[in-house]
């Protein structure tokens, strides 16, 4: 495979129940094949979670994983999903930072980064995610808040580690707005996240992804 594969990654949000989630993987195994160059995520809800790993395991190019995860290992965290719970279900890596688990429910940059260690510690993957509002973007701040929430999640990471981060630049005025960031909006940001990735001591080989409608 090259040294940055093209990474393709799906999030569920709250849809796509159990069943559903094995007639879908059916149908995509039945349409698609493994390419060289190309890893493929899903991220199902929590309740599918076991039922879509189960159903993609025949293929090594797909990959499941958990759409958030709570930092402590275990605990009276009533609703969360610990990464030894994730694990065990199948994931092999979470989205972290996702604008709506920013935004909707309150996760600071510091949580962030909590999450973003305990899976590293746990060998699996954390697809970390940034994004401006539109008033941010309105006020020229798009850089400076995507930087903020890329250092403070990757606060401490270093050697091997990077292999296990992914990054998802996700505009969070592009989510379900009508409006799209244009390619060369996007562009933009990632140039910005590869200096600062490059800044921090990470490999080039670190997939950056796009993720808005």
């Amino acid at each position: 495979m090259p040294e940055r594969p093209l990474t393709f990654a799906a999030n569920w949000k709250m849809h796509v129940p159990p069943a559903e989630a094995r007639a879908f993987a059916e149908r995509f195994l039945g349409l698609t094949e493994a390419a060289p160059g190309r890893a493929l995520w899903f991220f199902p809800s929590a309740v599918a979670l076991e039922a879509t790993a189960e159903a993609f395991a025949e293929r090594a190019d797909i990959q499941v994983g958990a759409q958030d995860v709570h930092w402590e290992p275990k605990g009276a965290f009533t609703g969360a999903t610990s990464v030894p719970l994730a694990r065990g279900a199948g994931a092999r890596g979470a989205l972290v930072g996702h604008s709506e688990r920013r935004h909707v429910f309150g996760e600071t940059d510091a949580e962030t980064a909590r999450k973003v260690q305990a899976l590293l510690s746990a060998g699996m993957m954390a697809m970390l995610c940034v994004g401006e509002k539109l008033p941010e973007r309105e006020a020229g701040q798009t850089e400076a808040v995507c930087l903020r929430q890329l250092r403070a999640g990757l606060a401490g990471v270093s050697g091997a580690q990077w292999d296990q981060i992914r990054i998802a630049y996700e505009p969070v005025w592009a989510i379900g707005t009508g409006r799209n960031a244009t390619p060369q909006d996007a562009a933009a940001v990632h140039r910005a996240i590869r200096a600062e990735l490059a800044a921090l001591g990470a490999p080039g080989r670190i997939p950056v992804l796009y993720g808005g409608a």
